[in-house]
């Protein structure tokens, strides 16, 4: 029994150990990035620029990426902002994908006389991309955005109780969903339209090309 128990203390303490060795590390790590400079310290000077990507994991850290300088014969890098609200209930986004490709104007003027719920959580959350565009990615003009993405995805589903009659009881789904934006600076790209045609064609060309398990 003793000799258990101390196999149990020694566990114990390693593990104590990694976890105070994990906070060391992390901590030098975030003041070593801290010296090299934050994207809300740096000024755009010259080339240099700050940025964000679709490649991160994370939607909120994408803010955090910084760019190395750019060279001068290089256009400049548009600037790029995201944000995000969690916990939102789905029926009121239904309206999330058909901001895309508009102008920050004409997005913010459509949601202010739309009546319904989600209008006003993506009113403000296109608010703040830009604000955080403004403040922190060094756009001189902030009605010079437009939305390459938005759209929203699976949140948590809190499963809780629902009473019926002669003692019975069901369960039941409160379904929630996050929202996400992505603005980007300069005039937004000029979309193909496509005629019923060409549509069709495309259509037909994707059967053509799909695979079918097992077959002749």
């Amino acid at each position: 029994i003793r000799a258990v128990y101390k196999n149990q203390q020694a566990r114990v303490v390693l593990s104590v150990r990694r976890r105070r060795w994990i906070k060391f590390y992390s901590k030098l790590i975030l003041l070593f990035l801290r010296l090299l400079g934050s994207p809300s310290t740096l000024s755009q000077v010259s080339c240099l620029y700050t940025s964000t990507e679709l490649n991160s994991k994370h939607w909120e850290r994408k803010n955090l990426i910084v760019y190395p300088p750019q060279q001068k014969d290089e256009p400049r890098r548009p600037a790029v902002s995201n944000s995000f609200n969690l916990l939102l209930h789905v029926m009121k986004l239904n309206t999330a994908k058909t901001r895309c490709g508009m102008t920050i104007d004409q997005a913010l003027t459509q949601l202010e006389f739309n009546d319904k719920k989600g209008a006003k959580i993506i009113k403000e959350v296109i608010m703040e991309a830009q604000d955080m565009a403004v403040r922190n990615h060094n756009v001189e003009y902030k009605s010079n955005l437009y939305i390459a993405e938005s759209f929203s995805g699976k949140g948590k589903y809190l499963k809780r109780i629902r009473y019926h009659g002669r003692g019975m009881f069901g369960i039941m789904d409160k379904v929630h969903c996050h929202y996400f934006v992505k603005l980007v600076e300069g005039v937004p790209p000029k979309v193909e339209q496509k005629t019923g045609f060409d549509q069709a064609k495309e259509y037909v060309e994707q059967l053509r090309n799909r695979t079918v398990i097992h077959s002749l």
